[in-house]
């Protein structure tokens, strides 16, 4: 049976990796996808959905703009009806900051992206849900908000932020019917991680020291990722709000 019947769902950060992975498995099950991100490549996702026999559309927007997140929420509504579950997904790695030289620039990008785009969803996604009868909200956080990580102080800070602000709104939204949670991923196989270990002097021997950090041997996949925003999405979950999923390989039970 599909999950999410009659639902509408607006994916951020859609075009690759745990977006496109998360879009194309809510569609799966029944919902009604709106794929936003920066990168055009949000477009193959959405067609490649649709030839599936799903139902999608995609649209250029930046998490960081309020006008863009009042225009992408007000074309879920009125291109779908209505608006049930909101996946914060966007993000960036921002790179490797030693704190002793790291600029101000670079720390408000990071952070601009990772936390502030998941305040602008809620702020603007969360009248819409509400006005459907309430639903369910995913912000994609990290092993990160969870545990540091040398050289990436802006987004263990934008991370750790993602998982205090999901159970502030956990708590605001309960009566509404709103149920808001986190996904902490570990290390998992996108073009993200790729482009942050390849971005280092040392990649080969970060990604090999990083994968022996995993107690299951290896990065995770976007699919395994996006099977816990299902369940987040679906009423299988209906008893769950302002929790932290962690889907990390064993990564922080250590």
């Amino acid at each position: 049976m599909a999950r999410l019947s009659g639902k509408v769902a607006l994916v951020t950060g859609a075009a690759s990796g745990i977006g496109a992975a998360t879009a194309r498995r809510l569609a799966q099950e029944g919902a009604a996808v709106l794929l936003t991100d920066l990168d055009i490549g949000g477009e193959e996702v959405a067609a490649g959905i649709v030839a599936q026999g799903g139902t999608a559309l995609f649209r250029l927007h930046d998490v960081t703009s309020h006008p863009d997140w009042a225009a992408a929420v007000e074309h879920a509504v009125e291109d779908f009806g209505r608006l049930d579950i909101l996946v914060n997904n966007a993000g960036i790695a921002g790179g490797n900051h030693e704190l002793m030289d790291h600029s101000y620039d670079a720390w408000r990008q990071i952070l601009a992206v990772n936390l502030d785009g998941v305040f602008l969803g809620l702020r603007h996604a969360g009248p819409r849900i509400a006005q459907a009868g309430g639903g369910s909200i995913i912000n994609i956080s990290s092993i990160l908000g969870k545990v540091g990580l040398a050289g990436a102080a802006a987004y263990c800070a934008s991370k750790g932020g993602v998982a205090l602000l999901t159970k502030a709104a956990a708590l605001e939204w309960a009566p509404l019917g709103i149920r808001v949670n986190s996904v902490h991923p570990g290390f998992i196989e996108t073009p993200m991680v790729a482009g942050a270990l390849a971005a280092r002097e040392d990649g080969n021997e970060m990604k090999g020291a990083l994968i022996a950090a995993h107690p299951l041997g290896r990065f995770g996949y976007p699919k395994e990722i996006s099977d816990a925003i299902l369940f987040l999405a679906s009423d299988e979950s209906s008893f769950m709000t302002g929790a932290e999923l962690v889907v990390d390989g064993g990564y922080t039970a250590q």
